[in-house]
């Protein structure tokens, strides 16, 4: 067993302190660099870093990030929410590192959505009603990782199923 054990602390972002979300960093009781490589190979990293290393994961709208003696996940509804996932990436980071003689370590980040891609398959409006100021702000962050297609009031039913489509070929959903 690679990862035996964390604490956790929970924070609100500073800069919007009204926000509902939170965020969580995990600090890690071991060092799991050795497996970093071997998560974003197995896992579909959204980016990686060699040095120091780093890989990044967007997973259910939330970005999680898996350093060497920590790991970070934003936009979490509640506390609860923020256990299960640190949770299922322990198991997850143990499993893989007993595999690791059956995975091709990856060190270099996968394929990325296009800001003018998703923006395509906006309505364009710049409503607002996503709470961003244009629709190509929003596309900034559906990108990112920060927000997805159901977070566009507007998108009518088969834009939202383009885009969903579009956007899963990046994403990573556990089993």
């Amino acid at each position: 067993m690679l990862l035996e054990g964390y604490t956790k602390e929970f924070v609100r972002p500073e800069c919007r302190p009204e926000a509902q979300s939170v965020h969580l960093i995990a600090h890690l009781d071991q060092d799991i660099s050795e497996v970093i490589p071997y998560l974003n190979a197995a896992l579909g990293g959204f980016q990686y870093i060699n040095d120091p290393p780093c890989v990044s994961f967007r997973l259910h709208g939330k970005l999680i990030a898996i350093h060497s003696r920590k790991i970070c996940i934003n936009a979490l509804s509640d506390l609860s929410e923020g256990e299960k996932i640190v949770e299922w990436l322990r198991q997850e980071i143990n499993d893989i590192w007993e595999r690791r003689g059956e995975i091709q370590p990856r060190f270099q980040s996968s394929p990325k959505p296009k800001v003018l891609e998703i923006l395509r398959l906006l309505p364009k409006t710049n409503c607002g009603e996503c709470g961003q100021p244009t629709c190509m702000v929003f596309a900034t962050q559906v990108a990112e990782g920060g927000k997805d297609s159901g977070d566009c009031p507007p998108l009518d039913g088969e834009r939202k199923s383009k885009l969903a489509k579009y956007l899963g070929q990046f994403e990573f959903e556990p089993l």
